[in-house]
Formats: C-alpha cells, structure tokens, sequence
C-alpha cells in the first residue's frame, strides 16, 4: 500500500468520511437494480455469514429481489475480529461485537439457513449441509474466513490452542484469552507469536498487543508483553511503535525476524515457545497466532490453489479454478487488497453486482474497491491506512496517490479523534453488513 499521506485538496478527514460513505454504496460503477416480474432470477447460496457473506447476501437482494438467496451460516450470532482486541483489553463486552440475521430476513427476504455447509458439488452445482439437506444453486458465493493451519508451528494443535489460545477467530478462544489475563499474576509476561504473511487483518497482532498494554497499565501495572515476530516489518509499524513509546514505555518488546523473533516450536503445556536459533522464552500467558489459510469449505469446492488461498479473477472475484463459485474476503487472493473486514465488505458488493449481471447475461459493471483500517494504540489514540484499488491490465492495483496512513509525531488531539472515527467506522460497517444498531 502507499503510505504517502493526503496533504492539499482533501483532507485526510474528508478522505476517511468519502470512504466510509462509499462503504454503504454498491462498490461497481454502472451497477442498477433490475427485476423480473415476480419470477426468480435464480438462486445463489452464500456460505458464511460474517463481512463478506452477510454482505453479499444483502446487496444481491439490493440489486435484484427476485434472486432466490440462501445464507448458509452455522451460528446464529456472529461476533466480529475487528473491536474484540477492546474486550480483550478490558474496554468492551463481547456483546458489544455481537451480531444477528434478523435485518437480511425481515427487511430483505433472505433465507438463512443455521448450518455447516459440509461438501460441494461444483459439476452437479450442490452444497451438503451437515442436515443433510441438499441445496441447488446456479451461483454460488464462499466467505470461508481463514483456518488454522494446525501442526504448521511444531506443537500447536487444537489440543494447544485451548491453552494458549490464538483467538483469531472470535468467541470461545477470545473470551479464554480474556480470562487468563485477569487470571494472570501482576508482574507476568504475556507472550504473542505473531506470524508471517498472509494473514488475516495485518495490523491485528500489533493493536491486540496495545490494548493488552493497556490492561496491565490499569489493572497489572508491573506487566510486560513481548512480541516474537517471524517477519521484519509489520502493517503501520512507525506509528505503532511511536504510539507504544508515548503510552507505554518499555512495556512492550518487540523481536522481529532478523534478531531470532520467528518462533519455531511451541510447548503449550509449560507456556514455552523457542525460536529459530534456539532461544527458549517462557510465558505467564501465551497467545500463538499460527499460519493461516482460506476455511476448509474453499478446499472441499476445490477453488484453492497450492499456497492454500483462493486466485479470483480481478473483475469479478469468480474462482479462477471452478465456475461459477465466487469467493470474497480473508481466504482470497487479492494483494495488494488486505485481508480486512472493509475488504471482504467491499469485495462482496462487486459480487453481487457481478452475480446478478451473469444472471441477466450482462457483462458485470467496472469494480473498483475502497479499505480503511482503524487500529487503537490506547482507548484515545487511533492510526488508520487507507487505500483504493481498480483492476488495471488484468489485476488488481492500487490507485496511486488515492490512499494515504495516518501522520507520524501528530498531536494527542488528532490521534483522539482517530479513535472517535474507528468506532464510527465500526458502527458503519457493522450497520452496513448486519444492519446492526450499535
């Protein structure tokens, strides 16, 4: 992403609130609603209902009612990765990051299926649930996420993982690292492993580390957390570590790569993790956020490719591997878009509009994409990165000049206004995808 920030013209507010608003718009120039005189369009199932499902699922009912959509989401309450680094720094509840169906239902006529979808069928074009019903689609449309790859890091299992928990995908692992930091003894070391790339949502290890800085500052004032790090650079680090420096001193130590931060074994049973060159650190409480890949429903309907993530085509996020099948959000790959939560938003309308275009046999209108990330160093001071991509000679790029990062050594007043607009960013996305009033 560039890191050039906005200086004339617009200014870096008015770039974030134009984002935000484009974010609550159908993100495909030329996209309009059509519909067939009380006929189905066609039915297109949606697997997985977090930013990207729940959004896709929305904007083809947007664009054409009579599409027949089905959301296939086991959970009936969906708790989001962005804002539960603030429960677990002891700022929010997990209530607060919770999130229902009942809008796609009521308001747009969706039908949401509580279930696993198990298996797909791509040449009999069917997706098994784990009811055993089968549905049909004509389109279809995957969210997956991201899967742990288990074993990946010597030691980490899903055994290990219940004690020392990666919570990277929220809930249970979330609300279990909460409770062993207020279980943790002052004067403890909270250890992370923080992978190398891809993975999803770049800048979270870093804010997960601040907030739970800023736990032991409230709560647990003789606490340290140390970031073991299997790459030498990470997503907004000058800000970051400016940020740390003001609010934190030398609470937190980070290790990159090059000084023997890539942890190479993991014991979760003594909390030890040793690293490339064999030194051995000991935490009170251990977070492992291991190697990641796109959900294992994406592997089952056969669009991954070896590196474990899914190509898509740049115009319309179709499977380059599988017709038909279109897949947004963390398990694809479309660098140099993040694997963000605005992402996977974003993706999911240029689908849509894509998706009911095929289904008129029209061409799918011109996509363009818009991502703001907020990042909270401290419940006052906020950092955020912006960017906006189009596809340019087949692939998807950045647009030069559009984006831009948060200014570094700005005053206390501009980073506490970057952490009111992160909750207003939260609140949008959060209406936008689930119509959920915050």
């Amino acid at each position: 992403m560039s890191h050039d920030v906005i200086r004339s013209g617009l200014s870096r507010r008015q770039l974030i609130k134009g984002l935000g608003a484009a974010s609550l718009l159908p993100l495909a120039a030329g996209a309009a609603p059509f519909a067939i005189g009380g006929q189905s369009a066609g039915q297109v199932i949606v697997v997985g209902g977090g930013f990207g499902g729940a959004t896709a699922a929305k904007y083809l009912k947007r664009a054409n009612p009579a599409i027949e959509v089905i959301l296939v989401e086991p959970a009936e309450t969906f708790y989001t990765c962005p804002f539960s680094n603030l429960f677990l720094g002891g700022l929010r509840d997990m209530r607060s990051i919770a999130h229902g169906y009942d809008e796609l239902t009521d308001r747009y006529g969706v039908r949401v299926i509580h279930a696993t979808a198990e298996d797909i069928d791509s040449a009999a074009r069917k997706v098994t649930l784990s009811t055993g019903r089968v549905l049909e689609y004509d389109r279809l449309v995957l969210s997956p996420g991201i899967d742990i790859r288990w074993n990946a890091l010597e030691g980490y299992d899903e055994a290990a993982a219940e004690k020392a928990p990666h919570a990277w995908k929220a809930g249970a692992q979330t609300e279990l690292l909460r409770r062993q930091l207020e279980e943790m003894e002052d004067g403890g070391t909270f250890v992370m492993v923080a992978p190398a790339n891809p993975f999803r949502c770049p800048p979270g290890p870093y804010e997960r580390a601040s907030l739970i800085a800023h736990y032991f500052s409230e709560y647990k004032p003789k606490s340290k957390v140390l970031i073991l790090d299997a790459k030498d650079n990470f997503s907004k680090q000058g800000l970051f570590m400016e940020g740390w420096e003001r609010l934190y001193g030398d609470r937190i130590e980070w290790v990159g790569l090059s000084d023997d931060g890539r942890v190479t074994r993991v014991d979760a049973d003594t909390l030890e993790v040793e690293t490339e060159f064999g030194t051995v650190h000991r935490a009170d409480v251990l977070n492992v956020i291991p190697p990641q890949k796109a959900g294992w429903i994406a592997e089952r309907a056969g669009v991954v490719d070896a590196s474990g993530w899914v190509p898509v085509k740049a115009e319309t996020f179709e499977s380059q591997q599988v017709e038909h099948i279109y897949v947004v959000g963390d398990a694809t790959v479309a660098a140099p878009m993040p694997k963000s939560g605005f992402c996977a938003n974003a993706q999911a309308k240029v689908v849509a509009a894509a998706i009911a275009a095929s289904l008129e046999s029209r061409s799918a209108p011109q996509a363009y994409w818009t991502n703001t990330c907020y990042s909270l160093v401290g419940p006052d001071y906020g950092i955020s990165v912006a960017g906006v991509y189009r596809v340019q000679e087949g692939v998807i790029a950045e647009v030069e000049g559009a984006g831009g990062v948060s200014p570094a050594d700005a005053p206390s007043a501009t980073r506490a206004l970057e952490a009111e607009y992160a909750v207003g960013w939260y609140n949008a996305i959060c209406q936008d995808t689930w119509g959920t009033q915050l």
